[in-house]
């Protein structure tokens, strides 16, 4: 009898794990965010298309975010207030929406500030008696703290597009100057032979300058911390490697490795402010090499942060490279339009990161008015799209698609690695150990999977182009007196 008694148990906890332990959530172009009601669980000793094993596990997942950018800001207070409560509560409440954990944010202008401007403009300036952020207590500095409102523990970190044009040997804030298709009112007007070139120092390399721009750093971080927005991490600069016709500084590795190694890597452990790489827009493993062994810099480095083309290096640097920290740091922005081709590439670009060792996945603009127009005339995309005429925001695609992991997957959790034929899918096991795919169908027909999780196949069908997000508690999560898992 009590042999029996246990079984029913048992019984019990199984039937329990089925229809309320599982939860799909999908999007298609047409309908976005479907919570799905049918989901059917057998008992099959049919092939598992997707094998999840706990065992197999990659990098711990800190976040995701975007990057708060003055552009943004313009865009979301032009709305009534109303719903700007209702875009930074599905931004960053927690368990609300996207649950932005992570996000960045410029040092002075970049392509998407109002215009140009740094914290010093006044030349020879050494000693930074004439720092001000005052430029930003209009704009980032309010944006940030909107955002804390909704999530008190975000993380914020920091990298500039350009020193102060001081700094420079063409004393302008770009590296490039602008191209003749680009209307007059976007023009950067940096004459020709002032002009850069990536493979080179546009910052002059001499020790005073090092030193006034590491306590530029200093100072900047301090600033931040006098308005109770905390800068818990530095990148030394933004895409070293481009010369732009927006705020933009090359440098070579050789000259960056001496900037960190011996001046801001320093500067920055004094104040307890961690220092990563980057960021690196280009597919070379030799150049993160020359910076990673190089005896001074290699030591103040926590991580490496990639994007664009950097995402070529980003697997041989993880490979190289196991225990550093590595970040994406900027989604591929696309053209504006917000269509879902691009969101297409924009999973393909998350796999790929994600797959490679990035344990934080930032998009770049979070909001941005209709057209997604730059200060230098770049349309690119944003999450949010406020209508200029009507005062009106839309979401877009990729918000639903970033969402469907960032709604999710929670920091601390562990990139799981599948078997299986069905391979495209992102896997992870969060802290409270519950199972998350993220899986696409990119097919016009609807297709049948079947999940093997913890023993127990899972048959799932997936609507014609989609992407799904299926939470798994299985039925060793639902029993705590398992000795495997107490």
């Amino acid at each position: 009898m009590k042999k029996f008694s246990i079984l029913l148990i048992a019984s019990a906890l199984i039937a329990s794990c089925t229809q309320q332990n599982i939860s799909i959530v999908t999007t298609t172009e047409q309908h976005a965010w479907l919570v799905e009601k049918e989901i059917q669980v057998i008992d099959t000793e049919a092939k598992a298309d997707v094998i999840i094993d706990r065992s197999k596990t990659d990098q711990t997942m800190e976040g995701f975010g975007g990057c708060f950018n003055e552009l943004g800001w313009e865009a979301i207070t032009s709305l009534t207030e109303t719903d700007q409560e209702t875009i930074f509560n599905e931004f960053f409440t927690p368990e609300v929406g996207a649950n932005f954990t992570i996000c960045r944010m410029p040092v002075g202008a970049n392509d998407f500030s109002l215009d140009w401007y740094s914290y010093n403009e006044f030349e020879g300036d050494f000693a930074m008696d004439n720092f001000s952020i005052d430029n930003d207590l209009n704009t980032l500095i309010p944006y940030i703290h909107e955002a804390q409102k909704h999530n008190p523990n975000l993380k914020v970190w920091a990298s500039p597009w350009s020193p102060p044009s001081w700094m420079k040997w063409n004393k302008h804030y770009a590296c490039a100057s602008s191209p003749e298709s680009v209307a007059e009112q976007y023009r950067n007007n940096l004459a020709f032979e002032k002009q850069g070139a990536e493979g080179t120092n546009m910052f002059i390399q001499e020790p005073a300058y090092f030193n006034a721009y590491a306590l530029y750093f200093k100072k900047f971080v301090e600033a931040y911390e006098q308005q109770n927005i905390n800068i818990e991490m530095v990148m030394p600069q933004n895409e070293w490697n481009s010369c732009q016709n927006f705020p933009s500084c090359t440098w070579t590795a050789k000259g960056l490795a001496e900037f960190i190694g011996k001046y801001l890597g320093p500067t920055m452990d004094e104040i307890g402010v961690e220092l990563m790489l980057g960021t690196m827009e280009r597919p070379s493993l030799a150049m993160a090499d020359t910076i990673l062994n190089d005896p001074d810099a290699a030591k103040f480095i926590a991580g490496v942060g990639f994007q664009w083309a950097g995402k070529g290096a980003i697997p041989g640097v993880h490979k190289k490279y196991p225990l550093l920290k590595l970040y994406q740091t900027e989604q591929e922005c696309g053209n504006g339009k917000n269509d879902w081709k691009h969101c297409l590439h924009s999973w393909d670009l998350m796999k790929h990161y994600i797959s490679n060792g990035a344990s934080s996945y930032l998009y770049w603009n979070i909001a941005l008015k209709e057209g997604g127009i730059s200060r230098w005339g770049w349309s690119q995309n944003s999450l949010i799209t406020v209508n200029k005429e009507d005062k009106t925001f839309r979401y877009n695609h990729e918000y639903y698609l970033l969402k469907h992991v960032s709604h999710f997957v929670k920091p601390g959790a562990k990139l799981l690695k599948t078997g299986g034929a069905f391979s495209n899918l992102l896997a992870f096991e969060n802290p409270d150990l519950s199972i998350v795919l993220v899986v696409q169908n990119e097919n016009a027909e609807p297709k049948k999977i079947i999940l093997n999780v913890d023993d127990k196949n899972i048959s799932i069908s997936l609507k014609a182009n989609s992407f799904s997000s299926v939470v798994i508690k299985s039925v060793k999560l639902s029993r705590r007196t398992d000795p495997e898992r107490s």
